[in-house]
């Protein structure tokens, strides 16, 4: 494997299981066990209910695009190979939106309300990035 040269996300208390499920191709989601409420991004208490019952529960990995942009400039040298490139919002089935990369397809077919699908890219040893794809039909 190349060395990775983009910038890598911290794995902290709080997002150590989501990132451990990444490296396990599972996209990791948090739930309130008292409101039933899906999460993300990963936290101690409950967004909705501030309750501290929350436990960790396989997405689907299923969704859509609910905004995106097209980046035809690279935000830093390392970007460069991969210009243009989509950073899209994606709504999961489960009602929670994470922000990632749409891959996978001409960054001029991405349209809102495109049906995707989680994908995983290997950064590092320690490190899997979850992307989307359009789903397959």
């Amino acid at each position: 494997m190349s060395e990775y040269k983009k910038p890598l996300p911290t794995v902290d208390g709080d997002s150590r299981v989501y990132w451990e499920g990444c490296r396990q191709h599972k996209l990791l989601i948090q739930q309130c066990e008292d409101c039933q409420k899906h999460i993300f991004y990963p936290r101690n208490l409950c967004p909705h209910c501030h309750s501290d019952r929350i436990k960790w529960v396989e997405s689907s990995g299923k969704g859509k695009v609910y905004s995106y942009t097209i980046n035809r400039r690279p935000a830093f040298p390392s970007f460069a190979e991969e210009t243009p490139y989509v950073v899209a919002l994606i709504e999961l089935e489960e009602g929670v939106r994470m922000i990632s990369n749409i891959i996978n397809v001409d960054v001029d077919q991405v349209k809102i309300d495109m049906p995707v699908e989680v994908v995983f890219e290997k950064a590092t040893e320690e490190i899997t990035l979850p992307k989307f794809q359009p789903a397959r039909s």
